[in-house]
């Protein structure tokens, strides 16, 4: 990769609800992002399956090579992929096949029991402690760069009030079950010279508060692309209607919304931004 190359990003969709036309790649109700951006390899989130590493398989993407593992929180959706992650090392360990060993980041909520409104956890199936005998793990409330241009958002602040204000279920904390606001979850940011691609993994705390952390960190105002999911999924009036005023004045480029967003959302956002296709096997470069 020459010097240049090395500046921009390319990023892969190896797991989502969707899945491109005449791509036959396979799909969960999930989200896994592979990044190669500074000569670092980056993966947000692993889906709920082994199907990431198999897209990837299928993709030519070796995650062997991986830098960093991002959670951006603790659902299953985003962290059960971790144990057929944690078989891909130890098995090319075992076989002597070369491999790196990356660095797991994310808030430090993120490994809490979670525990859906049936009863059933709905957070990661491996614990802090085990996962931590395979990988590095570093787990932060304060934004961290990955690389010149990629930053960990860390923690979110929710400045508006019509998003990132109703729990999902409960969060085991060594004081008690509370309700789980997930203040886990976060995001990237990729700064470019012609502004900010948002790269989300479910926008818990607010699409619209996750951009505007970004803005602020990167002391930047214009956004090129917002890609992931925003978590608009059968929304209240409030929060459909405050994200469409505010991207409307946001005025992004372009916007790829996937996993977490239903079509009525979809088809609200068409028209104030201009919103393209996503699914499994979409590949986007920035300078």
């Amino acid at each position: 990769m020459n010097k240049n190359n090395k500046k921009k990003m390319k990023l892969t969709v190896l797991v989502d609800n969707n899945t491109l036309i005449d791509r036959y790649f396979l799909a969960e109700p999930s989200m896994s992002l592979y990044i190669e951006q500074g000569g670092k390899c980056i993966l947000l989130d692993v889906g709920y399956s082994d199907l990431f590493i198999k897209n990837a398989q299928k993709m030519n993407i070796d995650l062997r090579t991986l830098d960093y593992v991002v959670l951006s929180h603790g659902h299953l959706d985003h962290t059960w992929g971790l144990d057929p992650l944690v078989r891909l090392y130890t098995e090319s360990n075992i076989e002597g096949i070369p491999h790196k060993g990356p660095a797991v980041l994310a808030h430090p909520l993120a490994f809490f029991s979670k525990i859906g409104g049936d009863g059933n956890e709905i957070g990661s199936l491996i614990s802090q402690d085990k996962l931590s005998k395979h990988f590095a793990i570093k787990l932060s409330k304060d934004p961290i760069w990955l690389t010149e241009r990629v930053l960990f958002l860390g923690q979110i602040e929710r400045k508006n009030d019509f998003e990132g204000k109703k729990p999902i279920g409960s969060i085991m904390k060594p004081g008690g079950k509370e309700p789980d606001y997930l203040y886990d979850d976060t995001a990237l940011v990729y700064k470019s010279p012609q502004g900010l691609v948002i790269i989300t993994g479910c926008s818990h705390s607010g699409i619209c508060n996750i951009v505007e952390q970004a803005k602020k960190l990167c002391k930047e105002e214009r956004i090129i692309d917002i890609i992931g999911g925003l978590h608009l999924l059968d929304p209240s009036k409030e929060q459909l209607q405050g994200t469409l005023e505010y991207m409307n004045k946001l005025n992004p480029k372009q916007m790829h919304a996937c996993h977490c967003t239903d079509l009525n959302s979809k088809i609200a956002l068409s028209k104030v931004v201009n919103l393209k296709e996503a699914g499994v096997g979409l590949v986007l470069e920035y300078v």
